[in-house]
């Protein structure tokens, strides 16, 4: 017998022994379209019943407290300097050059050190909560939960372009082709939404200069890529039906898709067959599940003017965001990556700062309020990400107003909380001008290698097998980093 006909055989006992969960999930879909007044006149036929779930949730290595993710990816290099990394020396060496030493080995992506300066920070910082957590008096809202807050401050990789950090960020290495956070999470553990994608992508203002690879399923199956999400209007870009077209068309046209498709899975044992029907499935039932999801109407206003989404001086899109992560989160999807990319801060760094930190401080305030009131913070991990931080110097001989930073992979700093963070502390320390790290360095590895731990999740033993390799999201180094666990 061929290895072919050994695969064959292997994907069709498994499409019967799987029989009972794709009848029962059919059942279930039955159940919410009957409740919503939608059942259909003929049941689906045989063909649709058993299709296997590649989103079924499945048990962690271990025991962990985080179920869901809301990462907050603020694009373009928030700088560590100016927003959690107090430097009262760098203050004090304000407008002078910087010791050559610290300029060995080091690339920049725009600033040439000959007409660059030292620049302190030019807003003060706060301590907040019964932790005395530093951070900057842009974030006063952010800073009321400071004791739930784990802030690092000594983040490190060596990517110094935008793409490149945010890939490192988002998938573990500086290169194309690689798994997103949500697409490892949800390969690990399945999705716990019946209605809705396991793994959603938001944008506010512009998406990443990585584009759908921050949120890509690189080389695992297509079924755990990110699905983009809109705030308005279609929710999902082509996944309402045309003009014209029943609910019972709808529906005969996709049981006539997923018989042809299971006749071809079963004759040539892909996988990839079986994971399609599944998302015509998936899309069948967001049709009704995305609309309700995008309807803030449902809540109360006193939860719209905690998030903010009618402030007049704000357009709201992001406050609007961060209440559809928790709307996400709150229906079992996995993993929700909020991205908004206007932190690039060349130049202009003071105005555009403050305008950038008025319009995220409150919504992301009020998600973790949100989270904490609904009992969701316990297993909901929250992170605040960035690509890279910003350097100590000037961008070039720009003074005063105009003056900007540049890009500074070297030590840069994040915060989580929920979901078995240990809050209200500090963890690793930069040097006295917040350009190297001095104490506790942690790599975009260990932070990969923890947040899957946070979810009981051995980075080293989830893997899976490409191009004849058991590859990870942490490729072959990270440890987790035990003083951020509860």
């Amino acid at each position: 017998m061929t290895d072919r006909d050994q695969q064959i055989l292997r994907t069709r006992r498994q499409f019967f022994t799987s029989a009972a969960g794709g009848t029962a999930g059919l059942a279930g879909l039955a159940h919410l379209l009957q409740a919503d007044g939608r059942l259909l006149a003929a049941p689906a036929p045989a063909a649709s019943a058993y299709v296997a779930n590649p989103l079924a949730p499945r048990p962690p290595h271990a025991f962990g407290r985080a179920r869901n993710c809301i990462v907050i990816f603020l694009a373009g290099g928030t700088s560590h300097l100016d927003l959690f990394d107090p430097k009262p020396r760098l203050a004090e060496l304000d407008g002078q050059p910087i010791p050559e030493s610290f300029l060995k080995g080091m690339r920049f992506s725009f600033a040439k050190p000959g007409q660059s300066v030292l620049m302190g920070s030019r807003y003060g910082f706060r301590k907040y909560g019964a932790s005395g957590l530093e951070m900057s008096e842009l974030l006063p809202h952010i800073g009321k939960h400071a004791d739930d807050l784990a802030l690092i401050r000594s983040l490190h990789h060596e990517a110094f372009d935008h793409a490149p950090g945010e890939l490192e960020m988002l998938t573990g290495r500086d290169q194309p082709g690689r798994p997103s956070l949500g697409a490892w999470l949800t390969y690990g553990l399945g999705s716990e939404s019946a209605n809705l994608p396991g793994f959603v992508a938001l944008i506010n203002h512009r998406g990443p200069v990585a584009r759908a690879m921050a949120w890509g399923a690189g080389y695992l199956p297509a079924v755990h890529q990110g699905v983009l999400f809109r705030g308005q209007g279609e929710p999902v870009l082509n996944l309402a039906s045309p003009a014209g077209v029943s609910p019972q068309a709808n529906r005969a046209q996709l049981d006539a898709l997923a018989a042809l498709n299971q006749r071809q899975a079963e004759r040539v044992g892909d996988p990839a067959v079986e994971a399609r029907i599944a998302a015509y499935e998936l899309a069948f039932r967001m049709q009704t599940a995305a609309g309700e999801l995008i309807d803030l109407g449902q809540e109360t206003a006193a939860t719209a003017a905690l998030y903010g989404i009618d402030r007049p001086d704000q357009q709201g899109a992001f406050a609007r965001n961060c209440l559809l992560a928790r709307r996400l989160v709150e229906r079992g999807v996995r993993m929700v990556t909020l991205f908004q990319r206007t932190w690039d801060h060349h130049k202009q760094l003071d105005a555009d700062l403050k305008s950038q930190c008025a319009e995220v401080d409150q919504p992301i305030a009020a998600l973790l309020q949100d989270l904490k009131q609904r009992g969701l913070l316990d297993s909901t991990v929250v992170v605040w990400a960035t690509e890279f931080g910003r350097t100590a110097l000037t961008e070039n001989a720009r003074s005063g107003a105009a003056a900007g930073r540049d890009h500074h992979p070297h030590c840069f700093s994040m915060w989580l909380a929920g979901g078995g963070v240990q809050g209200g502390q500090v963890v690793g320390a930069s040097d006295e001008l917040g350009w190297h790290v001095a104490d506790r360095p942690i790599h975009t590895h260990d932070f990969h290698a923890t947040l899957l731990h946070l979810f009981g999740l051995d980075h080293t033993r989830l893997t899976y097998r490409h191009r004849g390799l058991d590859v990870r999201l942490t490729d072959v180094a990270g440890e987790v980093v035990d003083e951020l666990l509860s």
